[in-house]
């Protein structure tokens, strides 16, 4: 029996002593069937099929161990070590080289081809320390990036678009100086007038219908004008200061889309017997254009003062200027409305736009209405009522009630007037506010349109429906006009003209002869 164990216990210890030259044994054969070649130690980059750790490198490459930083699904960094062969072509002795480059991740390899299993002891070298200039800290962080490169977008869209804007006024600055130059030489052609002779002369030599030129006469005029510069603009037109053989005029260019507004005008100032001293003297009309432009142009006189608002503004009256002004106003406005009957008779017309804006001031203090845009015509012997085709509208400030609530009747004549009537004391008080009461101590009121205090800049109907026809209010009249006849007497003629029903409303006939009596029993002298 102890026989027996001793032999076990024999064969055991002999079997630990020759399983230690297993390794040895293995690494003898391999290398007799691979002649050459040499054998590495590999763990982690092991070629498929090759057992017990080790892997077999071509003759004339290397064995390595490679030490690489990996970063792992937390963002933190580790060290890999890896073993195994290299190929024995250029790309593994360039891989040996590699820790010589920096990398995003740091890595390290050290090669040996010295023996068998050279790098399972091999150490490659420890990371070098990073010497790579850190960025500045220029105090901006990471997530303000988004919003810099927003702003810098914003700011080139709007550096191009303030670029196109500045290309498209230099052109469009080009074309109206192009357009202005193609209008001075148009001007210098077609002499068809002699060279003498003024616009009153040419006045003077027409058919007497008092209906204006010629058209002929009117086109050659037309083509003859030299533009000075632009004196004033509106809704529908521009006003240019222009000259005629040295004469000045007045030019209205109408907008394109005014065509009818431009007709319209040009027909009456055309009517027989038109003219009168009270009414803006229309000297022509034509349409001129090419290819890419259109100019409707109405000339007429010109006067220095400008408009009545304008002239208000600047300037303060007495009561011989204001009795002046307004006997000259109900005059034109008398001739306007009434007809007058004979072979080439003149049709009654009512303006349906009288405000001051429409009223020019003349150099001898006397006014002109002016802008019949809006006219209408009526001829008694058809009883026909010619209304203005066009889509403009009155000035709603001026508006009658009746025009406001839209219970004018439309079918009578007189209506219009009464309508002109109520516009036309709206101007009476404007003209009043601004006239000097007082001997020792003056005082006058700053201008001020109709309801200013009641209504916005530019009223709506409803606004102006809401004050005039609701609230039936009425500008006010301040009490020092009591002291001073004329604007006495003149309060009571604008209560009577803006009363709410057009009947009781004074006619322009009555207004100019109580201003007439009113002159003729004063001591004030009308220029």
């Amino acid at each position: 029996m102890r026989t027996k164990m001793a032999e076990a216990l024999l064969s055991s210890q002999d079997w630990g002593r020759f399983s230690m030259f297993l390794p040895t044994l293995f690494t003898l054969l391999v290398s007799l069937n691979h002649g050459n070649a040499l054998i590495c130690y590999c763990d982690g980059a092991c070629p498929d099929h090759e057992p017990n750790g080790t892997c077999i490198a071509p003759p004339n490459s290397y064995c390595f161990v490679a030490m690489n930083e990996v970063d792992t699904s937390d963002n933190v960094k580790e060290i890999e070590i890896t073993y195994g062969c290299l190929p024995s072509n250029e790309r593994g002795h360039m891989q040996c080289k590699g820790n010589q480059v920096p990398h995003y991740l740091q890595k390290s390899i050290a090669c040996c081809n010295d023996k068998d299993l050279c790098n399972h002891n091999l150490h490659p070298e420890p990371f070098r320390t990073r010497t790579t200039t850190p960025l500045p800290d220029h105090g901006i962080s990471d997530n303000s990036m988004p919003y810099i490169a927003l702003f810098l977008s914003v700011f080139i869209c709007l550096l191009l678009l303030a670029i196109l804007f500045i290309g498209l006024w230099i052109w469009y600055t080009r074309r109206e100086a192009q357009w202005k130059n193609k209008l001075i030489q148009n001007s210098s052609r077609n002499l068809y007038l002699t060279s003498h002779g003024t616009l009153h002369d040419l006045m003077e030599q027409s058919s007497g219908s008092g209906s204006g030129l010629p058209l002929l006469v009117q086109r050659t005029i037309a083509k003859q004008l030299q533009m000075v510069e632009s004196v004033g603009k509106g809704r529908y037109g521009e006003v240019w200061l222009a000259s005629w053989r040295g004469e000045p005029v007045a030019v209205k260019v109408f907008f394109t889309t005014e065509e009818a507004s431009w007709f319209r005008e040009t027909n009456i100032y055309q009517t027989v017997l038109m003219r009168h001293e009270n009414i803006l003297g229309f000297i022509a009309a034509d349409i001129k254009g090419t290819g890419t432009w259109t100019q409707m142009l109405l000339i007429t006189d010109y006067h220095e003062r400008g408009s009545l608002h304008d002239y208000l503004q600047t300037n303060v009256l007495d009561s011989s200027s204001l009795l002046t002004m307004a006997l000259s106003i109900a005059s034109g406005l008398t001739h306007l409305h009434t007809e007058i009957f004979g072979t080439k008779g003149k049709p009654a017309i009512s303006h349906r736009d009288i405000k001051s804006k429409n009223i020019l001031v003349k150099n001898d203090g006397q006014c002109a209405i002016a802008d019949f845009g809006l006219a209408v015509r009526y001829v008694s012997e058809r009883d026909e009522i010619n209304i203005a085709p066009n889509a403009r509208v009155g000035t709603r400030r001026y508006m009658a009630p009746e025009v406001l609530d839209e219970s004018l009747d439309t079918s009578s004549f007189d209506a219009f007037k009464m309508a002109d009537m109520y516009s036309f004391g709206l101007v009476l008080w404007e003209l009043s506010r601004r006239t000097v009461t007082g001997d020792k101590q003056t005082v006058v009121d700053d201008y001020q349109l109709p309801y200013w205090d009641c209504v916005p800049s530019d009223p709506s109907f409803e606004d102006m429906k809401d004050v005039v026809c609701l609230k039936k209010i009425r500008p006010p009249l301040p009490a020092r006009w009591q002291s001073e006849e004329v604007l006495k007497i003149l309060g009571k003629v604008m209560q009577e003209c803006w009363h709410p029903h057009p009947g009781v409303r004074l006619t322009s006939l009555r207004v100019k002869k109580t201003l007439g009596k009113l002159c003729a029993s004063s001591h004030y002298k009308i220029v």
